[in-house]
């Protein structure tokens, strides 16, 4: 009785040690594949922007709202240049327009964090945020004069109105609109938004209601 014991002990001993064997095996094997999907099963895992543009039904749009006649206030209500394109853009995504009104300390953090979509907020497109951002294609290019602070990105932003009489001379600005690093299908969908809205002459009638003129070229000196 004890040898037979002894023996189905050593039966299931072995089985162990086989499904054991089977189990490294197999997880050697997938192990690359699983490791691969870790970041997609994470709670945490980044989802593409333009899924959380669509789900919450809105595009979140910062801006300073101190500008004219970019994006101001008259009489309480954001208006300008770059609150009808917002608009515009979100119309053609098929979501809602949130726009909401920041100071400089915070509009690009807010966007690189994504408390915010993107910032319409005449922004250059220089070197060094072109290694924190994505961007459109210009949607204006201009001749302005910009303001060198301590602080970044008011550094970069647009403070010269076009409308100025006698504007300095000044080398061609290209702007456009930053958003996260990292969405392709968000950039893709933002810029067909943008290539409709100038290819039917909106962006075109956006420009002769704040400026007068056709500024996508910058004036000569």
């Amino acid at each position: 009785m004890l040898s037979k014991d002894l023996d189905n002990h050593s039966k299931a001993s072995l089985n162990q040690s086989i499904a054991i064997n089977v189990f490294k095996g197999v997880t050697m094997r997938f192990l690359p594949g699983l490791i691969c999907l870790l970041p997609l099963l994470s709670p945490l895992a980044h989802a593409e922007l333009i899924d959380d543009v669509n789900d919450r039904g809105e595009l979140r749009i910062a801006l300073e709202a101190n500008t004219p006649p970019f994006n101001f206030k008259d009489e309480g209500k954001l208006t300008g240049f770059e609150v009808e394109l917002g608009q515009q853009l979100a119309n053609e995504l098929d979501v809602r327009a949130d726009f909401v009104v920041t100071d400089s300390s915070d509009l690009l953090s807010g966007v690189e964090t994504g408390k915010y979509d993107i910032a319409i907020n005449h922004i250059a497109m220089t070197p060094d945020l072109k290694d924190r951002f994505d961007f459109t294609e210009p949607y204006i290019q201009t001749n302005a004069q910009l303001i060198a602070q301590k602080e970044e990105p008011r550094s970069i932003l647009l403070v010269q109105s076009l409308t100025e009489e006698k504007p300095k001379t000044a080398p061609a600005v290209d702007l456009a609109i930053p958003f996260q690093k990292g969405n392709p299908a968000f950039h893709a969908s933002l810029e067909a938004a943008l290539k409709r809205i100038k290819a039917d002459g909106r962006l075109e009638a956006l420009e002769q209601k704040w400026f007068g003129a056709d500024a996508s070229v910058a004036p000569k000196p």
